[in-house]
């Protein structure tokens, strides 16, 4: 890596020059793209440093799995054209590498907060000592007495006082009895009299009752009062921390000051202000893309293309695989580089480019109740992006007589294979009422990367759309829907499988996620560009579909092999 660094440029040259007619006419659209051959290269100089450089230590994860937290990192470069007309690159990381964020070589973040004796250095030991302070009085043996005691007297009190109104209502039932009987069998005078008694004996049970809660909470308030000598502390505590944290939280969103092409700077709560978002995330700013662009234009380079990579282990939640490309992140980086990019010359996002009238979806059966197609690959089943086509217009088109909300469910776009539409409402709600059932039945071939070990089986991993980062799903254990699919291998082959899948649930990306996850399959599908590496196409296919006819009830097999 032939480099040049000094304090104030991180400006990376290539090996050879670069020839002009060789870069693009449009800059990357961040969060969809093919990286460029020149981006590629430049990648390829500094995965070669990451493996070969001496100057930090940090555990990746490569060579094996470690457990415990996120150890992987993603990595960014920005090809640029410096001052003197120069084509290189920068690089940068997301986040701290190493427990640092500042390493040679990498661009620096925008805002260093881990300088000695910055606000937040400071503010982090006093939160620290607010922690410490915390763990030791919740430790002392005297807090957990305390504790103890007022939760004791507190059950006791309640205990008590829910026995006495239990017999209290008793009481009064058998009183009721009593007044009932003597209506009828004592003179008016004795009735008189009990009547007399008996209000005199309601009145007693209500008094002790009294006297039984004053004493109930006498207790409470002693026990209480020893528990709050330790409380009252630990309570002031949290909120002081809170406070702080939060003036921090501020201290730092009004350091976050982003540039643009423009020479435009906008500080971080106004981008998100006028997202749905509102309130800035944790770590905004702090990814890859930010600091590279931040740092051409505090430097008067002017960006040519960007490309960001994964290196090393992924958390189990998530799925990113090492060595492998991915687009920005949109919960945290989309709003910034919606500003950042401002000035520049940047691509359309291909889900926005119309598709060509060659790859329309192919009509396999139709009758006056149904309709099944073949929906070609990267084509939305249903409206949803500007500009681009889906089957729903394609059905419209093709059978403007229809009537109902037609798409009973959906194939993701990158996903080809067999849709069933339904063209009347009363077969719409059949299907349906079939799908809720789960009596429809489906299968997908697909080919994945790697040879998984074993010839069948079933993953079950719990799916939950990944909130920074949509439209990527997540496992998770805590909020993620049920997520089942059986598996077969189908043959084996240069280093790929391929399967069989036999949804039993529906989720977004399901098939996908299962197949790439490493609690799954840990082979991402071929093609995959959320989950595994991009290629010519995702190479997952609805290959069956079976159903009863929702008109005359006959049973439907369509069977229609990949093209790959």
């Amino acid at each position: 890596m032939n480099n040049i660094l000094t304090e104030e440029n991180c400006f990376i040259r290539f090996e050879y020059p670069v020839d002009e007619r060789l870069l693009p006419n449009l800059f990357t659209y961040p969060f969809n793209y093919e990286p460029h051959p020149l981006c590629r290269l430049a990648v390829k100089e500094l995965q070669h440093h990451l493996e070969t450089q001496t100057d930090w230590e940090h555990e990746f994860g490569i060579e094996a799995r470690v457990e415990g937290t996120n150890i992987g990192k993603m990595f960014g470069i920005l090809l640029v054209r410096n001052q003197q007309n120069e084509i290189g690159y920068l690089a940068a990381f997301s986040g701290k590498l190493a427990g640092k964020n500042n390493h040679p070589l990498f661009v620096p973040p925008i805002v260093d907060l881990l300088q000695e004796n910055s606000f937040y250095r400071i503010g982090e030991k006093e939160i620290s000592a607010m922690n410490h302070r915390i763990a030791q009085l919740e430790a002392l043996d005297e807090y957990h007495v305390a504790k103890d005691e007022y939760q004791s007297v507190k059950k006791q009190s309640d205990l008590a006082l829910e026995l006495y109104r239990v017999a209290m209502k008793e009481a009064k039932q058998n009183r009721n009895n009593t007044r009932d009987i003597a209506k009828q069998t004592l003179s008016e005078s004795l009735y008189t009299s009990l009547q007399e008694n008996l209000k005199n004996e309601s009145l007693k049970w209500q008094y002790d009752y009294k006297i039984l809660a004053k004493e109930c909470s006498e207790k409470l308030t002693s026990a209480e009062a020893k528990l709050n000598v330790y409380l009252n502390e630990i309570t002031t505590l949290k909120e002081e921390r809170k406070t702080k944290s939060a003036l921090i939280q501020q201290q730092m969103f009004d350091l976050y000051r982003f540039l643009n092409a423009k020479g435009e700077t906008k500080n971080v709560c106004d981008i998100f202000l006028e997202t749905d978002q509102k309130i800035p995330p944790a770590g905004a700013g702090d990814c890859a893309a930010p600091k590279l662009l931040q740092y051409a234009y505090q430097h008067s380079m002017h960006p040519i293309a960007m490309a960001e990579f994964w290196w090393g282990q992924s958390a189990k939640s998530e799925i990113r695989k090492h060595g492998c490309f991915y687009p920005a992140c949109r919960g945290k980086c989309e709003p910034i580089l919606g500003h950042m990019l401002e000035g520049l010359n940047v691509a359309v996002n291909p889900v926005l480019i119309k598709q060509t009238k060659e790859v329309l979806p192919e009509i396999i059966f139709d009758d006056q109740s149904i309709v099944i197609i073949n929906k070609p690959p990267e084509y939305l089943s249903v409206p949803g992006k500007k500009n681009a086509d889906s089957v729903f217009d394609f059905i419209k088109r093709t059978f403007p007589e229809t009537t109902g909300p037609l798409i009973v469910h959906r194939l993701d776009m990158s996903t080809s294979g067999l849709m069933v539409v339904a063209k009347t409402m009363e077969a719409y709600v059949n299907l349906q009422k079939q799908f809720l059932n789960r009596s429809i039945k489906k299968r997908y071939a697909a080919l994945l990367e790697g040879l998984v070990a074993g010839d069948e089986g079933c993953i079950d991993l719990p799916l939950r759309v990944d909130l920074e980062n949509r439209p990527h799903q997540m496992v998770c254990y805590e909020y993620g829907k049920p997520a089942i699919t059986q598996w077969k291998v189908l043959e084996r082959n240069n280093n790929r499988t391929r399967m069989q899948f036999t949804p039993i649930t529906g989720r977004t990306h399901q098939l996908r996620v299962h197949a790439s996850h490493p609690l799954g399959l840990n082979c991402p599908i071929v093609g995959d560009d959320l989950y595994g590496d991009r290629a010519d196409r995702l190479y997952l296919h609805a290959y069956y579909l079976a159903f009863t006819h929702p008109s005359n009830k006959k049973e439907m097999n369509f069977i229609l092999d990949a093209e790959f």
